[in-house]
């Protein structure tokens, strides 16, 4: 059979739909694929690569909603007027090969701030900063810098500073029952930062297996698999991670067991003893991001697995980003004593420190009591738009999604019953000024639901009705007969 395409696509059995998005993206970005030139149909390309039809349609469908190409009803899709790098790479079938063979084929990132505006949005694990109070922190920040202004011009503390660690203790004691001090704690520029330090201490390239719940969190997989880790998707259900299901090899499990990333449920109290069992037994460790449990909003909170760890088995993962801003980069591990040293060592050879003033300037704001409030205000605030998010789909398009019971974050899951990919959905919506994600976005091998996810931090509670019609005229279009 004569390649659709002037270049090969190297699609492997794992993140199909991720591997195909990005593969093609790059060809778009480097001049391989030309403006307004068509792409081959969802049904031959899918034929041509071993692919189901739905996993090509998704692919399209992404780059659709990113501006990368366009469709016209009846004809197909065409590439966009996108304007490829300047630099783009001589080597255009497999990168340049002065880089590392994991790093060929990545594109460069696309900050959120370029997303295009749409009247609905409803994009997931977007805080809603516009409450935040910034009176407050000019004010602890302007303290913060008259205090520094007084101390001498040196590098600080790698693991960061003590008022800080001694805050962050205090709080995840009170919020999480963490049981730590400030001595157990290495602050970070935010949750990746946490998870990349963990990665290069961890992950022997090319021997270490991680094991993730699936669908799972992207940028872990992708961060843990650049390092040089083999990743093992593990399925979730109604208790969270099927532990039975943990390949016997894995070395690092990352799991998001207070509001699973992206379904929502918990990890059931008898699969968190079984997990940490699971651990001891083979000399695994466990990674825990915590990263948006303090917005609960029903049920009595389970304990942590850093608190029910006995053996030192749990790095307990935290981040300032979805309580307060993304754009505060502060974060935290709570480490096992064994690894404080090599994470710490990791931290300074990785940035040195950390920002001092936004850490002088976040520890008073916990230790007086202002990030407590805050949360607690904002509870209420994303509990309401939860609510009438979940009223609106039950009102408008009950018979197409089924959500995902789930009792804190800030986004809602939900289960597509009717045979439509995600992908075409997203996309007709995104053309009608309506932002969602797809469920597939998460997906690493073949277990992932087939859905949507909503998120809570940008759209008010008043405008959900509105937003969850213009998803229902979407979905209409696509009603079984």
């Amino acid at each position: 059979m004569e390649p659709l395409l002037a270049f090969p696509l190297d699609i492997p059995p794992r993140g199909r739909l991720h591997a195909l998005h990005g593969q093609l993206r790059c060809a778009i970005l480097d001049g391989r694929l030309r403006a307004g030139q068509p792409l081959p149909s969802t049904r031959s390309l899918a034929e041509s690569l071993g692919l189901s039809r739905n996993t090509v349609v998704s692919a399209y469908d992404r780059l659709l909603s990113e501006g990368y190409l366009a469709a016209r009803h009846g004809a197909g899709y065409r590439v966009a007027a996108v304007v490829p790098s300047r630099h783009a790479s001589p080597h255009a079938t497999g990168g340049d090969p002065r880089l590392h063979p994991r790093w060929r084929d990545v594109a460069m990132p696309r900050p959120m701030s370029e997303l295009p505006p749409m009247r609905h949005d409803l994009r997931a694990c977007v805080p809603d900063a516009s409450y935040f109070p910034y009176e407050v922190w000019r004010r602890l920040s302007a303290r913060a810098l008259r205090a520094l202004s007084r101390e001498p011009a040196l590098y600080d503390s790698a693991v960061g500073r003590r008022a800080l660690r001694e805050a962050i203790a205090g709080h995840v004691s009170f919020a999480r029952a963490v049981s730590c001090s400030a001595e157990d704690i290495v602050v970070t520029n935010g949750a990746q930062h946490a998870f990349d330090l963990l990665a290069r201490i961890l992950v022997a390239p090319g021997e270490t297996v991680l094991a993730m719940e699936d669908p799972g969190y992207g940028p872990v997989r992708r961060l843990f698999e650049l390092a040089g880790a083999s990743v093992a998707p593990v399925p979730v259900d109604d208790e969270g991670l099927v532990v039975e299901r943990i390949p016997a090899n894995a070395r690092v499990i990352y799991v998001t067991p207070s509001h699973q990333s992206p379904l929502g449920m918990v990890i059931s109290p008898a699969r968190r003893h079984a997990l940490l069992a699971f651990a001891r037994r083979h000399g695994a460790v466990v990674i825990e991001d915590d990263y948006d449990s303090e917005f609960r909003y029903g049920g009595r909170p389970l304990d942590a697995l850093q608190t029910l760890d006995r053996d030192g088995v749990v790095f307990y993962v935290g981040t300032f980003s979805k309580s307060l801003f993304p754009a505060l980069r502060l974060g935290y591990v709570v480490s096992p004593p064994w690894a404080l040293a090599a994470l710490a060592r990791a931290r300074q050879l990785n940035d040195w420190h950390g920002d001092v003033l936004a850490q002088d300037t976040l520890a008073p704001f916990i230790a007086e009591g202002h990030l407590a409030r805050h949360v607690r205000k904002m509870r209420r605030i994303y509990g309401e738009r939860r609510q009438a998010l979940l009223d609106a789909l039950a009102r408008h398009v009950g018979d197409a999604l089924e959500p995902i019971p789930a009792e804190a974050g800030l986004h809602v899951a939900a289960r597509l019953r009717w045979p439509v990919a995600a992908g075409t959905v997203v996309a007709e919506a995104a053309r009608q000024g309506l932002r969602i994600e797809s469920l597939d976005d998460n997906a690493i091998g073949d277990s992932a639901p087939h859905g949507l996810l909503f998120g809570l931090g940008v759209l008010p509670a008043e405008s959900m009705d509105e937003a969850v019609r213009v998803l229902g005229r979407v979905l209409e279009a696509h009603r079984p007969t």
